[in-house]
């Protein structure tokens, strides 16, 4: 078997990539198209788990003076030679990241941004022995590798590092400020919000507005935060956001890029459910693949062809803004809503782009524009103006929204013991009419899912959820699903020990409100696939038998 490329799970660091062994989607072009649309300060803000920082590591390798050519042999900007011959390896490189200030207090996360900014200084040392710089200066150095300084020394400790790089270099300095917006998200989430906001506003000014040693900037992060709230007094910053058309390619992976990655490691096959998992987001007018799942599917997929695509986002996100949103449901209109998106249709939203944390679950209103910009909605079509047709994007998110409706849903049933034990004693008496009235009111007060988004085996597959929800509630019963019995895996089995007696519930979706046929059909396979063994194998012979349909928020109980 001939060597393959690794697949680069979790690495962003870009020389390790292209040296050790790995395979690279190239975003080179993103150097080409910075320089030749230029902005003193770029502002990217895209989801999480789009590439930014490898983007951003890809940078810091190509301007930054080392000797990384060789790093860019045969990409896409080794092609430009001018660009090449003027700009690589020419300028001095800061390149922090944020995404490590996570603290409860400020206090320790003030102390973590300290810690950053030195070990970035770390990498300058050589500057204690550069001809270039005063005793002075190098007395301003050594303060910069301290994890002891004060306020005043942090929010200029970027400006200073940058004017005696300047100095040493004779070139200006190229600041790249990876996820920015990850202390102001841990300072709202532990209450020190407003103490962050004047931390970075003046870690910012100085390094981004009062700094002549800067030659550009480049930030990123997932949420546009207000200038009032962060960026005040700077200079025309310029943003990116995924509305932008400009760099819509580099963040993501365009579907030939996912097809040339999957012909390569022999996995074409896959393209179809991949596609369908994790593509659909639209940025600018580019529609692109979520780089993280691909590349975590494909690994997969490598040691076994059969896998099924899963979730891949819900392993590095805490979903509260999904969460926030599903909690808002006592609202009869979002409800609707909710149904309509999970449904597969678009719903139009006036989007804020520019918000503070403060406000992301201030309303309803904001709360579309955080799922926008978080990529739990996407843009579906054209817009008009500030207005979007949004959409879930793919089967991944789409899960994300349906588990969220199924934990509230259980939260809810778990509060309400008394219809619990209404459609329990129902099921256990063999009254179908009473049960099928408990069960109804169930589905009427929950989020469905309708007719178009899912096949239907996936439609049957949320009833059964909502069934399941019901029965954990019953701690004196046992509750199995899809356990082999008889000829095969029936839905749900329940069995009442003190009273020595078994339920059988199958549960089929209703196509066209064909209630009767479904629950025939339902019955039917119970008998003919002989559920009814394990309960007789275990000497249980009072054993009832549901059919069990629904449709939208309408269901028929059957007794067999």
């Amino acid at each position: 078997m001939a060597y393959k490329y690794k697949l680069p799970i979790g690495i962003e660091d870009f020389r390790e990539i292209r040296t050790e062994g790995f395979y690279y989607v190239d975003k080179t072009g993103l150097i080409k198209d910075l320089l030749s649309n230029w902005g003193k300060v770029n502002l990217f803000t895209r989801p999480r788990r789009f590439g930014k920082s490898l983007n951003m590591s890809m940078l810091k390798y190509f301007f930054e003076p080392g000797g990384n050519r060789a790093l860019f042999d045969n990409l896409e900007i080794s092609r430009e030679t001018e660009i090449c011959e003027d700009y690589m390896g020419k300028f001095p490189v800061i390149s922090v990241s944020l995404k490590g200030i996570n603290a409860p207090s400020f206090r320790i996360a003030y102390d973590i941004a300290v810690r950053t900014i030195s070990a970035e200084a770390r990498k300058f040392q050589y500057l204690f022995n550069s001809d270039f710089l005063s005793e002075n200066e190098k007395k301003d150095f050594q303060n910069l590798l301290s994890n002891d300084i004060n306020e005043a020394d942090l929010y200029s400790s970027l400006r200073v590092l940058s004017e005696l790089l300047e100095k040493h270099h004779h070139s200006k300095v190229i600041i790249l400020i990876d996820e920015y917006d990850v202390p102001l998200a841990k300072a709202y989430e532990n209450d020190y919000y407003d103490d962050m906001v004047f931390l970075i506003r003046n870690l910012f000014d100085q390094a981004l507005k009062t700094n002549s040693s800067l030659q550009f900037a480049v930030l990123t992060g997932c949420m546009r935060i207000s200038k009032e709230s962060i960026f005040t007094g700077l200079n025309n910053p310029k943003i990116l956001s995924i509305t932008d058309v400009r760099f819509d390619e580099y963040f993501g992976f365009t579907d030939q890029e996912v097809s040339e990655l999957l012909e390569y490691y022999g996995l074409s096959s896959c393209h179809a459910a991949i596609k369908e998992w994790y593509d659909g987001y639209l940025f600018g007018n580019v529609e692109v693949y979520c780089p993280w799942d691909v590349i975590n599917h494909c690994d997969v997929l490598r040691v076994n062809p059969k896998a099924q695509p899963e979730n891949y986002w819900s392993n590095t996100s805490s979903n509260d803004a999904v969460r926030q949103f599903v909690r808002m449901s006592d609202n009869n209109a979002l409800r609707r809503e909710i149904e309509r998106l999970v449904d597969g249709e678009s719903i139009t939203k006036e989007i804020h782009q520019e918000i503070t944390y403060r406000d992301m679950y201030a309303s309803i209103d904001n709360i579309w524009s955080v799922l926008f910009m978080t990529g739990y909605l996407t843009q579906k079509g054209e817009r008009d103006g500030s207005r979007f047709s949004l959409a879930i994007p793919n089967r991944e998110i789409h899960s994300i929204f349906t588990t969220q409706i199924m934990e509230l849903f259980r939260e809810n049933v778990r509060k309400d013991a008394e219809r619990v034990n209404r459609f329990c004693e129902a099921l256990k008496n063999g009254d179908e009419k009473s049960a099928e009235e408990q069960f109804s009111a169930y589905l009427r007060k929950t989020i469905s899912i309708r007719d178009t988004f899912v096949q239907k085996e996936r439609k049957e597959n949320f009833y059964h959820g909502i069934l399941l929800g019901i029965l954990s509630v019953k701690d004196s019963w046992v509750v199995s699903s899809n356990e082999e019995s008889g000829d095969g895996y029936s839905d749900i089995l329940i069995e009442i020990e003190e009273e020595d007696r078994g339920i059988i519930l199958e549960i089929k979706y209703a196509e066209k409100g064909n209630f009767d046929t479904a629950c025939r059909e339902a019955l039917n396979q119970i008998e003919d696939m002989h559920y009814d063994e394990k309960f007789r194998d275990e000497g249980i012979e009072n054993i009832l038998k549901y059919g069990i349909a629904c449709c939208k928020k309408r269901c028929k109980v059957k007794l067999g």
